[in-house]
């Protein structure tokens, strides 16, 4: 029999990536691996942590040690730990969970394989075992070379590192042999992609490359960073029909204040005429923003100025965080974290409501409009989907009631939907011919 190996990924796609290329080198070295199973029953567990934000630490640790207390049960024989977690405190987290067999770093998970007795493919550098169905995300870079005050994210994956454009367009025509249609381009920093590699910044260029491949039907964008903003990308948007209308762009704030204790290289004013310069080129985009509240010596003031950001710009896509005092920080080393958390969770609050408004009223135009919709999942009643407007976890989608000349759809399948009505963040319609 085969040995089973459970795999339990915390965090963010770009963890899940990392994940997925394990699990194929497991499966190749004569593993069983599951997934995320509801109930991990292997003798050997491998849990890849996350580490940003307070929140998702104190998730991991807990993870940690409820299957530590499964292998003092005897429950599973072998623990094993990986991730953005491990790789910042893995002193702290051998001294203090001695249960766990080994800690390993982001990016050692290529020694996983070694200590389980078995030898790391090269020849299989590129290839992983999605654990999604039709869509995939594609890891262009790692590591950040911006500072933000708050931002653990350069402490835990150091300096900014490109992927070779030709091995990134090896890999998604890897996966395109495997029937993926969606690719989702992910990055720390998706702004400076190339310029540690060939001295300028490439991104348009890898878009036009990746975007002549045949069988990718959507290329989606995400954490790009506003300074320096590479406008040479924008054509593409507009004019390729496979390079999704969407842009994730992570402004945080807007109060020329905060932006400055922040460390974000950008004011006020600059980011008003980006987005501008964004939707006058790409009029049909989404854009899909993250806001941080709570920063230290955040006033009412600087408050109600991103309440009227948010009220002005009317992003299609919004999501907001509260400030977490991350050791190693600029902000922990030289602020105090003088916002109180009751204050912090109100703000997170009153900007969630005032969006839940936006994407009603922009959900509402798009009643009557002919949308094409990618099929993710199948329920009761409903097909469900998404608009090249809509990523996958994050986004809103389309609900599509199961009639008879629509039953046929399968999970990856294309449409055309007409949206018949919207709610808050979904649309609801019925396929057209």
């Amino acid at each position: 029999m085969q040995q089973r190996i459970d795999i339990v990924s915390l965090g963010c796609s770009k963890n899940l990536v990392d994940s997925e290329f394990l699990i194929k080198q497991l499966e190749n070295a004569g593993f069983k691996v599951f997934h995320d199973a509801e109930n991990p029953v292997g003798k050997i567990v491998i849990i890849n942590t996350c580490g940003f934000i307070g929140d998702a630490k104190e998730e991991s640790i807990n993870l940690i040690l409820a299957f530590a207390q499964k292998k003092q049960q005897k429950k599973i024989n072998k623990l094993l730990v990986m991730g953005c977690l491990s790789q910042r405190y893995k002193d702290e987290l051998q001294a203090e969970i001695p249960e766990v067999d080994k800690f390993y770093g982001k990016f050692e998970f290529n020694k996983i394989v070694e200590d389980l007795g078995k030898c790391y493919n090269e020849n299989l550098r590129l290839h992983r075992t999605l654990t999604t169905n039709h869509f995939a995300y594609v890891k262009i870079a790692e590591g950040c070379n911006q500072a933000c005050s708050y931002c653990a994210i350069p402490i835990i994956t150091g300096r900014h590192k490109s992927r070779p454009i030709e091995e990134i367009e090896q890999e998604i025509k890897l996966l395109t042999q495997k029937g993926i249609k969606e690719f989702q381009l992910i990055a720390q920093d998706l702004t400076f992609y190339g310029k540690d590699l060939y001295g300028k910044k490439r991104l348009a260029d890898l878009i036009a490359r990746l975007s002549d491949i045949k069988g990718v039907e959507w290329l989606r964008l995400h954490y790009a960073y506003p300074t320096a903003f590479p406008y040479e990308i924008l054509p593409l948007i507009r004019e390729r029909e496979n390079v999704c209308n969407y842009l994730d762009i992570a402004l945080q704030h807007i109060s020329n204040n905060i932006l400055q204790l922040m460390r974000r290289k950008i004011t006020s004013e600059q980011t008003y005429e980006l987005i501008e310069r964004i939707r006058t080129e790409v009029p049909n985009i989404t854009l899909r923003t993250t806001l941080l509240v709570g920063h230290p010596n955040e006033t009412e003031k600087d408050f109600a100025e991103l309440i009227e950001f948010v009220n002005k710009v009317k992003f299609e896509r919004l999501g907001v965080f509260a400030y977490s005092h991350e050791d190693g920080t600029f902000a922990f080393k030289h602020y105090q974290d003088n916002v109180p958390p009751e204050v912090k969770q109100q703000r997170v609050e009153v900007l969630m409501e005032e969006q839940r408004l936006i994407s009603a009223e922009k959900n509402a135009q798009k009643v009557g409009q002919t949308l094409k919709v990618i099929i993710d999942n199948k329920l009761a009643n409903y097909f469900i989907g998404r608009t090249e407007f809509d990523s996958p976890e994050v986004d809103g989608e389309v609900y599509i009631e199961k009639v008879a000349q629509n039953r046929k759809l399968q999970i990856g399948d294309f449409c055309k939907v007409k949206v018949m009505k919207s709610d808050d963040y979904d649309l609801f319609g019925e396929v057209v011919e």
